[in-house]
């Protein structure tokens, strides 16, 4: 198949999505697919051939992206495109995806995971990995999704959506229980994410989430152990168990760097645990109408009880991302991983 595997974008996750587009794109390219790596917001400005030809093109137009301990300048990278354009597609990108026989979208946070892009290729009868416009842009935000887990029966931790401006810190800083997580209501890898324990710590919060719009959800934090669980298909997969070895939390510097954090898969919980939040992830999956896979967050208490944290759509893929790591458990190599996504995208 002639595959183009989307990645990059304009998202604080630029980075980790463009680690993602190339091992998908190897994993794709070692099965005998024609795949080639397109960064989305750039597009193929700096390729010099045709659009057609970059089924062909040497190792699949793939770079060598590493991930860097802070998220990427999105101003620079705006600055970059020689075009200028308002666009979030790049030159060429949309051209490229209707001649592929179907898109990999490798791409991850706002700027790919929130449905609009799902929604443009619907229009356009460009076929594509993952989940729907719908059911992507309900569980990219925080506050939806967390209504569909609560009219699902599935335990979800206090909660409160936030919008607001500089002026109402003081006020919110009075008023909101501590501990507790602020989440911005779209973000993702753990960017937009603060942990606050005092009212100053809190106040600080606030204010960095102004940088995100500020429109936030806060929940309340307990301690606990912190698990994720796949789900592929009809059937979830083996927990992991995730413990941060700097930082005190699973922040990006945690998830991305190397020793940054332990993961453990399958992860040391009992059957019973398992089948319980298995099935949670598998019933918030269904809820939200998602397809082919998705990858679902829980803290386990001090008393054992499962709560259900958020879901990702288009969970990391990348050589350190769990989800591969999952499906490594049950003996699935990372390009079977691939094409199984991509199987059971298309047959949808």
């Amino acid at each position: 198949m002639k595959i183009v595997v989307l990645a990059g974008g304009l998202s604080p996750e630029r980075q980790v999505s463009l680690v993602s587009g190339q091992g998908i794109c190897r994993a794709l390219r070692s099965l005998g697919h024609r795949a080639a790596l397109v960064d989305m917001f750039l597009g193929l400005e700096n390729y010099a051939g045709a659009p057609a030809d970059i089924f062909d093109a040497s190792d699949g137009l793939c770079g060598r992206e590493v991930i860097a301990a802070e998220a990427p300048d999105l101003a620079a990278v705006r600055a970059s495109r020689r075009d200028r354009s308002g666009s979030l597609f790049g030159p060429g990108v949309l051209e490229a995806c209707a001649l592929a026989d179907a898109v990999f979208l490798g791409l991850h946070g706002e700027c790919g995971e929130d449905g609009r892009v799902q929604a443009a290729f619907d229009l356009l009868g460009i076929p594509y990995t993952g989940s729907g416009h719908l059911g992507s842009g309900m569980a990219m935000n925080k506050a939806v999704a967390k209504q569909v887990m609560e009219l699902s029966g599935i335990p979800t931790l206090p909660w409160r959506e936030l919008v607001y401006r500089r002026e109402d810190i003081p006020r919110l800083v009075r008023e909101l229980p501590l501990p507790a997580a602020v989440k911005a209501i779209n973000g993702g890898s753990s960017l937009g994410l603060a942990l606050p324990d005092t009212r100053e710590e809190l106040s600080a919060a606030l204010e960095e989430m102004l940088t995100y719009g500020g429109h936030v959800v806060v929940e309340q934090k307990i301690r606990g152990r912190d698990l994720t669980v796949g789900v592929l298909g009809d059937r979830y997969l083996p927990a992991v168990e995730i413990t941060a070895q700097r930082g005190g939390y699973f922040d990006y510097t945690a998830k991305y760097q190397e020793g940054g954090s332990l993961e453990v898969c399958p992860a040391p919980i009992t059957p019973e645990q398992q089948r319980t939040i298995g099935g949670l992830a598998l019933k918030l999956h269904q809820a939200l109408g998602l397809r082919a896979y998705s990858r679902t967050d829980f803290i386990l208490d001090q008393e054992g009880r499962a709560w259900c944290l958020e879901i990702n759509t288009l969970p990391g893929m990348t050589p350190g991302s769990l989800l591969p790591k999952e499906a490594a458990a049950v003996g699935m190599t990372y390009p079977e991983l691939c094409q199984k996504i991509l199987d059971l995208s298309l047959e949808k």
